[in-house]
C-alpha cells in the first residue's frame, strides 16, 4: 500500500501515525483556540465537554452534507456544512455552542483541496462564536465515494426554543433576503450546463443576524429554506400550525438572474435550496420592528414581508399571482436540484 503526501489514502483513515499527521497538520491549526469546555478537541480525547449555564434548553441538531461541485461560487462543502448546521441552530433561536466535524474522504483527493474545506469551515465559525469539538475521519476506496461527505452535529442554547410550528392567524411573513440563489448557482457551476453567470451562493452563518431580532420578541415560528426551497418550509410550517399561510408572489424577493436561469431550466425558484436566508412568521405588532433589523443587517438587506397567516385553508399555502389569480404552493415531490447541500 502506497501514499504520496499531497493526496489522501486508505492510511489516512485507519488510525495510524498517518492519520495523525493529516489531523495535526490539516485541521487541528485551523481551530487552535477551539474550545467550549475543559476537555476539547486539541486533547483529542473519545470526547469533548461542553460547559453549560444553569437556564435555557439545549438544542441538537445534525445533518450530512454531498454538494457538486465540491467548490461553488461563493463557497465550498466546509462553507454549506458548518452553515448549515449553524442555521439549523439558528433558526430555533439557539446561540451555537460547539460543533463536531466527521470527513468521509475518497482515496487520492487532494489535501490541498482538504486544506480549502477545513479553512472555510473554521471561518465559517468565527462570526458565531461556536467551537469545533470533535470530529472523525474516513477514508473510503477510490471509485467508491464522490470526492467527500461531511456530517456535522450541532449543539445550542435556547431561552427558550423556536419551533416551526407556532404560526397564529394574523401573524406576518417574513423572508431575510432573496431566494434560490444557492441552488441556482450550483446549477449554473455545473460542468454539464456549460453555463456563465454572475450568480453565487448565499451560503453563511445567519446567528450573527438572528441574534439581533431575537431581544425583540414575537418570533411565533422559524425556518431555514434549505432541500425545498420557500415552498417547502411554507407548507411544513402551514400544515403544523394547521393555519394557512398566504404569500404575494410579487413581494417575494428573486434576483434577476436566478429567475431568468429558473425560467430557462423550467424550474421554480421558490422550490432551490437556500443557506444562507430564514423565513419568518411573527407578531403583527412587531414585524415592521423585525423587518427593519434584519434590512440594517448586511445578510438581511433584501429582508422583505411576502404575507399573511390565516384560518381559510388549514395546512395550505396560497400564493396570489402578479395577475391576481390565487393557487395552492404545494410541497414540491422532490428536490429539482439534487446534491447542493
Amino acid at each position: 500500500m502506497t501514499h504520496t503526501d499531497d493526496r489522501i489514502s486508505p492510511l489516512h483513515g485507519a488510525g495510524g501515525e498517518l492519520m495523525g499527521k493529516l489531523l495535526a497538520e490539516h485541521v487541528l491549526p485551523h481551530f487552535a483556540a477551539s474550545s467550549a469546555g475543559r476537555i476539547n478537541l486539541s486533547d483529542m480525547d473519545d470526547g469533548a465537554t461542553i460547559a453549560l449555564p444553569t437556564s435555557g434548553e439545549l438544542v441538537m441538531t445534525t445533518d450530512s452534507h454531498v454538494v457538486k461541485p465540491i467548490f461553488f461560487p461563493g463557497g465550498n462543502i466546509g462553507t454549506l456544512a458548518a452553515a448549515g448546521t449553524l442555521n439549523d441552530l439558528a433558526v430555533m433561536g439557539a446561540k451555537p455552542l460547539a460543533l463536531s466535524l466527521a470527513v468521509i474522504i475518497e482515496e487520492d483527493f487532494p489535501i490541498a483541496d482538504i486544506d480549502r474545506i477545513v479553512q472555510s469551515f473554521a471561518e465559517t465559525l468565527i462570526g458565531s462564536e461556536a467551537a469545533l469539538i470533535c470530529g472523525d475521519t474516513k477514508v473510503m476506496g477510490r471509485g467508491e465515494l464522490d470526492g467527500i461527505v461531511i456530517n456535522t452535529t450541532g449543539i445550542g442554547l435556547a431561552d427558550p426554543a423556536i419551533g416551526d410550528a407556532g404560526a397564529r392567524p394574523g401573524d406576518v411573513v417574513i423572508v431575510s433576503g432573496t431566494l434560490g440563489d444557492h441552488g441556482m448557482a450550483l446549477l449554473a457551476a455545473r460542468e454539464e450546463f456549460h453555463l456563465e453567470t454572475e450568480l453565487v451562493s448565499d451560503v453563511a452563518s445567519i446567528w450573527p443576524m438572528i441574534q439581533t431580532i431575537l431581544p425583540l420578541g414575537g418570533i411565533h415560528a422559524m425556518k431555514d429554506p434549505t432541500r425545498g426551497g420557500l415552498a417547502a418550509a411554507l407548507n411544513e410550517m402551514a400544515r403544523k400550525s394547521h393555519m394557512t399561510v398566504e404569500i404575494q408572489q410579487s413581494d417575494i424577493p428573486i434576483r434577476d438572474a436566478v429567475q431568468a436561469l429558473s425560467d430557462l431550466l423550467g424550474i421554480s425558484p421558490l422550490e432551490v435550496a437556500n443557506e444562507g436566508k430564514a423565513v419568518l412568521i411573527v407578531d403583527p405588532a412587531v414585524a415592521p420592528q423585525i423587518l427593519e433589523t434584519l434590512q440594517r443587517h448586511p445578510l438581511g438587506c433584501d429582508a422583505a414581508i411576502i404575507g399573511h397567516v390565516s384560518i381559510d385553508y388549514p395546512g395550505r399555502v396560497v400564493v396570489t399571482t402578479d395577475v391576481g389569480g390565487r393557487r395552492f404552493l404545494d410541497m414540491p415531490l422532490g428536490d429539482p436540484v439534487p446534491r447542493i447541500c
